[in-house]
């Protein structure tokens, strides 16, 4: 045997025992590693793909089913909406023709068939309504507030609000809201909003010419008398078959194919 082989035989098993360390360290890393995920994921588990779950950003100011605040003009009602009007909100708040921050963030990135998802599941979940806070409006406000409700005021061009918002003012199927259990604030800032165009719709919109042909002390009477009603029994939105007048005729399509 030459002095290379001897010294070759001798590093053989040196080079095996270097390699043999180095396996075990990198098996005891990945061991390691594995024991910590599945640490971790023991702490926290998966989030559950679930349509609750997607709906959490919504529900920490909406109310865990959607029931809203009554004293919050920024955590209003969604639970039992008509699925469409939902949708048609939440594309507004997402492309800045509804002015809200917070909304704005919260939809900036998400697509059609997820908005519809959440507008299909608030307007399915069916809570019950707290009765508002009842106004302290004066007699004659209220009588006025009657009055545009449920004739409005041909002499203005102002329908009454049961022409589109149903008989019993709990909305119509697929794409009007209701008024019914709305606290006379939510209601007046609607309509101020309307005023202003700080909330706007596809043009010509309909409430931001019937806000606008209102007087000042229309849009307080109007809201002191619809949150002093009592509420229907029934709070659903009517079938859109109960909907047998026309509405005004500057009321036209919204962006989703259904009426605004």
């Amino acid at each position: 045997m030459t002095a290379s082989t001897s010294s070759h035989s001798k590093l053989f098993p040196l080079v095996l025992a270097s390699w043999a360390v180095a396996l075990s360290l990198a098996f005891g890393m990945i061991g390691a590693q594995a024991s910590a995920m599945d640490q971790a994921t023991a702490t926290h588990p998966a989030i559950p793909d679930t349509i609750q779950q997607r709906a959490r950003a919504c529900t920490s100011c909406h109310g865990v089913h959607g029931e809203g605040a009554l004293d919050s003009a920024d955590g209003p009602r969604l639970a039992g909406k008509p699925a469409g009007y939902l949708l048609q909100q939440l594309r507004y708040f997402q492309n800045g023709q509804r002015k809200n921050t917070a909304m704005g963030y919260v939809l900036r990135q998400l697509d059609l068939p997820y908005m519809r998802e959440l507008a299909d599941y608030f307007a399915s979940q069916q809570v019950p309504y707290p009765r508002p806070p009842l106004p302290t409006a004066s007699a004659a406000l209220m009588r006025r507030g009657e009055q545009l409700a449920l004739h409005g005021d041909p002499s203005r061009g102002v329908p009454a609000c049961t022409r589109c918002h149903g008989r019993t003012l709990t909305g119509v199927e697929p794409m009007i809201p209701g008024l019914a259990g709305l606290s006379e604030d939510y209601l007046s800032a609607q309509l101020v909003s309307w005023r202003t165009n700080t909330r706007a719709a596809k043009e010509p919109f309909c409430m931001g010419i019937v806000a606008n042909r209102m007087l000042g002390t229309d849009v307080t009477a109007v809201a002191a008398w619809l949150a002093s009603r009592h509420l229907p029994t029934d709070m659903h939105p009517q079938s859109a078959s109960t909907q047998t007048r026309p509405l005004p005729g500057w009321c036209m399509m919204g962006d989703n194919g259904e009426q605004p």
